[in-house]
C-alpha cells in the first residue's frame, strides 16, 4: 500500500482506538482524536509498544467546535501531507448521556432529557461527523481517491425507546451516509459505515451489559478489534467501487476472503428495507 493518512475521531479509546492500530498495522498514518487527556499518554505507551508500521499521532480537541475541526485537518496536512480516510468514530451513547436515569426502573422520556445533553449528544454524532466529512472532502475529491467511514449503529438500536437523542443523532449519521455517498459518486471518494452490529465491549456499554448479565439477558459484546477487518476492507482498493454500504463486524467471517465476507456482513446504508446478499 502507498504511504496514506486516516483521521480517526474518537480513536483514543474502545472502538476508535482499535480501529486507529488496526490502520497502522497496515501502515497508516493516524491523527487519532479524543477528547480526554490522560488518553493520549496510553496511547503513546501502546503504539511504543507494539511499534506498528504506520505512525500514530493521538490530539485532544473538541469536535463540537468547527475551529478545532479545523485543526484537526490541518494538522494532518502538516504533519503527514495528506487525508485519505477519515473514520467519523466520535460519539456519545445513550448509557453515558445520563446512566443513573437510563438503568432506573423507569428510565427517562425524550421531555426529560436537558436541553444541554440533546445539543451534546447531537453536536458530537452528527455535527461534528458532518463538519469533519465537508472539511476533508474537497480534498479527497482532487486527488480522486478517499474514503468516509461512519459509524452509528443498530437499526433497531436508533428508535429503541428511551434513548433519544442517541437514536436521533445516529439516524442523522445514517441518512447522511446515503445521500453523501450518491452525491460523490464516481469521484474516487467512497462513503460507508462500519458498525458493531450489536452491544460493543466499550466501557459504558460494558457496564450496561453487565447490569443486564444480573437480569440473565445479557448478549454476546463485539470485542473492538472485530471492527478492524471490515474497516480496512473498505478502505482497501478492493472496495474502489463499493459506496454507500453499511458493514456490521459481528456478521463479518474474517475466514472468508474480504469480498465474500463483505457480501455477508453488508447491506446499503439507509433505512430502505434490501434482501440481504447471499
Amino acid at each position: 500500500m502507498e504511504q496514506r493518512v486516516a483521521i480517526v475521531t474518537g480513536g483514543l479509546r474502545g472502538l476508535g482506538r482499535a480501529m486507529t492500530f488496526g490502520l497502522a498495522r497496515e501502515g497508516y498514518h493516524i491523527l487519532a482524536v479524543g477528547h480526554i487527556d490522560a488518553d493520549v499518554a496510553t496511547v503513546e505507551a501502546e503504539a511504543g509498544a507494539i511499534k506498528p508500521r504506520g505512525q500514530i499521532l493521538p490530539l485532544v480537541a473538541d469536535l463540537r467546535r468547527p475551529a478545532d475541526c479545523d485543526r484537526v485537518v490541518a494538522m494532518a496536512l502538516s504533519r503527514f501531507g495528506g487525508v485519505h480516510t477519515l473514520v467519523n468514530n466520535a460519539g456519545l451513547t445513550f448509557t453515558t448521556i445520563d446512566p443513573a436515569r437510563f438503568r432506573r426502573p423507569e428510565p427517562q422520556k425524550f421531555w426529560q432529557v436537558p436541553d444541554d445533553i440533546v445539543r451534546a449528544v447531537i453536536e458530537t454524532n452528527y455535527l461534528a461527523a458532518d463538519r469533519m466529512a465537508r472539511r476533508v472532502a474537497p480534498l479527497m475529491v482532487e486527488q480522486a481517491w478517499g474514503r468516509i467511514v461512519n459509524v452509528t449503529t443498530k437499526l433497531d438500536t436508533m428508535n429503541r425507546p428511551h434513548t433519544s437523542p442517541y437514536g436521533a443523532s445516529k439516524a442523522a449519521l445514517e441518512m447522511a451516509t446515503e445521500v453523501w455517498a450518491k452525491e460523490v459518486e464516481g469521484t474516487g471518494l467512497t462513503v460507508n459505515i462500519v458498525n458493531p452490529g450489536a452491544g460493543a465491549n466499550t466501557l459504558g456499554m460494558a457496564e450496561e451489559m453487565r447490569a443486564m448479565s444480573r437480569e440473565g439477558r445479557a448478549p454476546r459484546l463485539v470485542e473492538p478489534d472485530e471492527m478492524v477487518p471490515p474497516l480496512l476492507y473498505v478502505v482497501s482498493p478492493e472496495a474502489d467501487t463499493v459506496n454507500g454500504w453499511r458493514f456490521d463486524a459481528n456478521l463479518w467471517d474474517s475466514s472468508l476472503p474480504p469480498v465474500e465476507a463483505s457480501r455477508r456482513a453488508g447491506r446499503p446504508a439507509g433505512f430502505e428495507l434490501h434482501p440481504q446478499p447471499a
